[in-house]
């Protein structure tokens, strides 16, 4: 099967209570007026076959398929999980997980390594040469933890798209099913992720270099103010910045995803996209981020502090050093297992309210609900070789 040709679904669609599609396209806006000579008292009979019958936005799965409000917004985000709970929050942890360990293995061995040597280290020379060299080798295993972050997040990212895409049509896939799908556009996110993450590192290299150099001109006391209060102004300035280029570049995972565009044409379809739409991008996505974050430290902060407390009790009673170490080992698991679930269940919910931002902007921009109540309907019609129904129209005739 090609990228450009989605298989139906074998079994029948979620319908939701909402009942069975028809095959004529749905009339959209108020009921029709009752007939003409209908008799007062008497009740007005519609033909179910009239082409102007009254039908309600569909239903099919995650959403209904017409442009959102926040509240649908969200529910959906938050409902994604618990519709299809094996390859979405299974596969979260599992990433998550793996990253954990990575990091853990890039930062703990060269730390172990370095302090048993500096037992067998007499000059000073000696001991200078190892520290440099285990400060080195922190900054690069860094590095590649921060790369396999990135990874990580791109491939939940082209995963929960996947499902949020397919939910909407009323489709429940395998985690098999959402990876066939989405692993051709894997390289293209973590392309993504590395180039944003590569620009604001270069961003925030040139403000220090330019604080520095300020610093290193002027000197003293005032050299001291002057780089605080410019340093104050850039922070302020770079924070106003990356949160509207991160808004205008939002949907461009989505977009590489569903639309299967290349790199640079995806955050160019992503900068016009969310013209007319900024703010509303913008507000849900720092409201949801707000939202989990509060969520998060709810949880995680009392685990944190019962087990700060115990260790604070135990040290002035005389508790042995290998007690307290272990108690310390204990905590830090317990607490990295809470986190990588709220973790897990976090990333899963903020990546599916910009995928479903990103299907509300071209359901107002572009008629997308149409194109996927159309899709619908021919799968109900018994179908089976059909389209991507996210790839624009021209996209599609050229497939």
């Amino acid at each position: 099967m090609s990228d450009n040709q989605w298989q139906a679904p074998t079994g029948p669609a979620e319908s939701n209570n909402q009942g069975a599609f028809s095959s004529q396209a749905p009339y959209y806006g108020s009921p029709p007026t009752a007939p003409a000579n209908t008799e007062p008292g008497q009740n007005a009979t519609y033909s179910q076959d009239s082409s102007t019958a009254w039908t309600p936005p569909p239903k099919p799965g995650l959403i209904p398929l017409r442009p959102m409000e926040l509240g649908t917004i969200l529910g959906a985000a938050f409902r994604t999980i618990r519709r299809n709970p094996k390859p979405t929050f299974g596969i979260s942890i599992l990433i998550q997980g793996i990253v954990w360990i990575l990091t853990n293995v890039a930062l703990i061995v060269p730390a172990w390594l370095s302090l048993s040597s500096l037992q067998f280290t007499e000059d000073a020379e000696s001991l200078n040469a190892i520290l440099s060299g285990a400060t080195l080798t922190l900054i690069l295993t860094a590095s590649v933890s921060v790369f396999f972050s990135i990874a990580a997040t791109s491939i939940l990212q082209g995963i929960i798209v996947i499902e949020v895409s397919r939910g909407a049509l009323g489709e429940k896939l395998t985690l098999r099913g959402l990876w066939r799908i989405a692993r051709g556009r894997i390289l293209a996110l973590v392309g993504w992720g590395l180039l944003a993450a590569t620009v604001y590192l270069v961003v925030v290299a040139i403000i220090v270099g330019f604080l520095v150099l300020i610093y290193s001109v002027t000197g003293g006391t005032t050299g001291i103010w002057l780089v605080v209060l410019l340093g104050f102004f850039a922070f302020l300035g770079l924070v106003v910045l990356a949160a509207w280029i991160n808004t205008k570049l939002l949907l461009v995972p989505s977009i590489l995803v569903l639309e299967r565009l290349k790199l640079w044409d995806a955050v160019v379809r992503s900068w016009r996209l969310t013209n007319g739409y900024f703010w509303k991008v913008f507000g849900i996505n720092l409201l949801v981020t707000v939202i989990l974050s509060f969520a998060s430290g709810i949880i995680t902060g009392p685990i944190s502090l019962i087990f700060a407390l115990v260790t604070q009790f135990m040290a002035p009673l005389g508790t042995d050093i290998q007690t307290v170490i272990t108690i310390q080992v204990i905590s830090y698991i317990v607490q990295s297992i809470v986190t990588l679930i709220v973790s897990s269940i976090t990333a899963i919910i903020q990546t599916a309210t910009i995928a479903l931002l990103y299907l509300d902007i071209r359901m107002r921009k572009e008629g997308l609900d149409l194109i996927l109540t159309k899709y619908v309907e021919r799968v109900q019609a018994g179908e089976t070789e059909l389209s991507n129904p996210y790839l624009k129209q021209s996209q599609s005739q050229t497939a």
